[in-house]
């Protein structure tokens, strides 16, 4: 059975020379203390052998299981530097060290990327002759970040607009949009909703071209004002609130022999969402799940690529709360007519074999592991692999599935976050964890009977250094007695229980994010190492509705959002108040987004725990959030009135109590800063004190050096109101 309790000691309070963070390692910390490691370790296509950099990231280096997995030199940096210099005649490119977004193309050849020149080169590196060739090159107006490219040609968005480019220079102009608020290829489509992240896919053949046709021009503008001219100016985006008139979005197909395009006829209404896009293996048919704006009717749908007709639907799937894909389709190796699907239909995400005639041929869905990162097959395509989480959602292990018989192994075995990968073959893994004792540990697993040869663990890096506290994990049962609930508390270092300290509680409480994991520092934040080293308690605690716990852990939240996340909060809190160490009466609690949200709803709603809060980009009404996340959880303002009105902190400012402190990004295109000022003036009205701070650069979150500002102002804030 699985430890409940874990207590993670990080060094000793009393050691010589240590000393407590810097406000400005508050942000700079994870990258200066972070565990070291063994960098860019990568499986070589179609081998059992892999390669890292060395500690000088001059050299690449090779390791296989002929010698044990020790490194041998591979490929050197001045290697690399000769063969850009023969294809690049007079290139201004100079590689500084090996480039770690190395990937490996195949056994013989590797990719990379690297500016120069104002442009951003992929450049092929084949290892047996020494050459190097540029896949492709584009001018910093062009976008690398949209771009997808297949072996011979790459497409791109220039602005609003994709082109092609061929190896020997050759362009295509794909579309010609004029018109504002017409975006192709992009893949912020619905808001990056639905596990969208690209918007252009090359078919398997590469002579095709499928992307995303956005039209936007009729969603409401929604004015951010810019303040870097004597007059101020306004920039407006494209902001869909809940209930209202949405984006238009078609899915398009662009032959590069022909030069035809065909749309797929996804039908009607046209507010309706296109999500796990998937060429089938053929390039004849394209995959599609058609999502209705409700979003509890998926239906998986197979168009014709030649013509866009509809085919088939080849399932669909409801639920009376909401339905979400978020991952494409995997077909399987050499079974062109199966592939795996991921829901959490039946409780927890998990993998279902179908063919492509939409009949379920395999359930693979084992006890309460959810599935959080599909990793593929082997190369004979007879087993899958994934990481779970389990030990309620505390841990992620390596899992591997055998599609015949259904049969499903645990492959990695220590507690832990780990993040493994399997060679070609599936003889081998290449597993990287930490957990609260271990910083970071690469070991290379032989699957059959286990064996580990340990390549590197990493020493606690703040030994000798830092005067850390100590982590104490917790698990709580839910406010309705059902569910257990994973917490973490933060103490000071030289922590006295007969003391009384004051407490910060730092929460998010919303889907899709998870504090607490058996993880190196607990998923600890720097800032709260920082308050904790400063004498205040830090306590998180992840409610229901947030991640990686099943689908009836998140659903509970359904048209209530922060209803059943508060009743599961208060479960720490009142453990933490009845701790004799606890200065209940110096109590705060500090949330960004939707945890400000959570902060602001604790301050009006349950207004007699907390002395003082920070409230960062709070949405303080749903019915200003946009549709595609908004709707998922709260339905429409006209579908769920009493919802909104119960859900909303405008009409609850005059219940205000304590000391709020707002804290808003003025360009902030998430959270748009309407819901602070808007809660501002209400409290205004009720005569109520709110304390406001606006960054008039940045958008959601703040970032870089600001950020330093923005901690020191919030721990100051904390220090004014809670130490007596």
């Amino acid at each position: 059975m699985k430890k409940l309790l874990v207590l993670l000691l990080l060094g000793s309070s009393v050691a010589y020379g240590q000393r407590n963070f810097t406000i400005e390692e508050t942000v700079y910390g994870p990258a200066k203390f972070a565990p070291k490691s063994i960098p860019s370790a990568k499986w070589i296509k179609g081998s059992d052998a892999f390669t890292n950099l060395d500690s000088t990231y001059q050299n690449l280096l090779i390791r296989d299981v002929k010698n044990n997995w020790q490194p041998k030199p591979f490929i050197t940096l001045q290697e690399i530097q000769t063969a850009i210099g023969t294809a690049i005649p007079n290139s201004k490119i100079t590689l500084k060290r090996f480039p770690t977004n190395y990937q490996w193309i195949d056994e013989n050849s590797i990719k990379f990327t690297t500016a120069a020149d104002k442009k951003t080169y992929t450049i092929a590196y084949n290892i047996k002759d020494k050459k190097a060739k540029v896949i492709h090159s584009l001018a910093d107006a062009q976008s690398t970040e949209a771009a997808t490219t297949s072996t011979s040609k790459t497409a791109y968005l220039n602005g609003n607009n994709i082109e092609i480019i061929a190896a020997d220079g050759t362009k295509t102009v794909v579309t010609k949009d004029t018109i504002n608020g017409v975006v192709n290829g992009t893949g912020t489509v619905h808001r990056n909703e639905f596990g969208i992240d690209k918007g252009m896919w090359w078919s398997p053949d590469e002579k095709q071209l499928l992307y995303y046709r956005k039209d936007e021009s009729m969603v409401s503008k929604y004015p951010l004002p810019q303040w870097d001219t004597r007059v101020a100016t306004i920039k407006d985006i494209r902001y869909p609130m809940a209930g209202m008139k949405s984006e238009e979005v078609t899915l398009r197909i662009f032959n590069t022999e022909t030069g035809e395009q065909v749309t797929l006829q996804t039908g009607e209404p046209k507010e309706q969402y296109l999500t796990i896009v998937t060429w089938d293996p053929s390039s004849a048919s394209v995959y599609v799940g058609v999502l209705n704006r409700g979003q509890d009717h998926l239906k998986l749908n197979k168009y014709d690529s030649k013509t866009g007709a509809l085919v088939s639907t080849l399932f669909e799937e409801t639920s009376s709360s909401w339905v979400e894909p978020q991952h494409q389709l995997a077909f399987i190796p050499n079974k062109d007519d199966q592939f795996l699907y991921q829901t959490d239909k039946d409780g927890f995400n998990s993998l279902y074999l179908y063919n492509t005639q939409g009949k379920l041929l395999r359930s693979f869905a084992k006890d309460s592991i959810v599935v959080t990162d599909f990793k593929g097959f082997d190369e004979k395509g007879n087993k899958a692999y994934y990481v779970g989480a389990t030990n309620s959602g505390l841990e992620r292990q390596l899992f591997e599935v055998d599609l015949k018989s259904g049969k499903t192994t645990q492959l990695t075995q220590t507690n832990g976050v780990h993040n493994a990968e399997i060679s070609g073959s599936g003889l081998y893994i290449l597993d990287q964890y930490s957990n609260s004792t271990t910083p970071n540990k690469l070991q290379v697993i032989t699957k059959k009977g286990g064996k580990t040869n340990a390549l590197f663990t990493a020493g606690n890096p703040f030994t000798g250094q830092i005067n850390l506290p100590k982590i104490e994990f917790k698990r709580f049962t839910s406010a309705d007695g059902k569910t257990p609930l994973n917490a973490r508390i933060t103490y000071p270092p030289s922590f006295d229980p007969a003391k009384k300290y004051p407490v910060m509680v730092y929460l998010y409480g919303g889907s899709h994010a998870q504090m607490v994991t058996d993880r190196w520092l607990g998923g600890v934040g720097y800032f709260d190492l920082y308050m904790a080293q400063q004498g205040y308690i830090v306590f998180t605690l992840d409610n229901r509705g947030s991640d990686a716990r099943g689908r009836d852990f998140t659903r509970v939240t359904h048209r209530n959002l922060g209803e059943a996340e508060m009743e599961d909060q208060l479960v720490g809190i009142n453990y933490l108040k009845a701790q004799p160490y606890v200065d209940a009466a110096n109590m705060g609690i500090f949330g960004w987004s939707y945890g400000g949200f959570m902060t602001t709803s604790f301050m009006t709603k349950h207004n007699d725990i907390f002395k003082a809060a920070v409230a960062g980009g709070p949405v303080m009404d749903w019915k200003y959030y946009e549709a595609m996340y908004g709707e998922r959880y709260m339905d429409t303002p006209e579908e769920n009135p009493e919802g909104y009105a119960k859900t909303s902190l405008l009409n609850k400012a005059d219940r205000l109590n304590g000391n709020l402190l707002i804290i808003h990004g003025a360009q902030d295109p998430v959270v748009v800063q309407q819901h602070s000022m808007d809660f501002v003036q209400k409290a205004i009205e009720a005569g109520k004190q709110v304390d406001y701070f606006l960054y008039p650069t940045h958008e959601h979150n703040v970032i870089g050096k600001d950020r330093i500002h923005m901690y020191e102002k919030i721990a100051k804030y904390f220090d004014n109101y809670l130490k007596k």
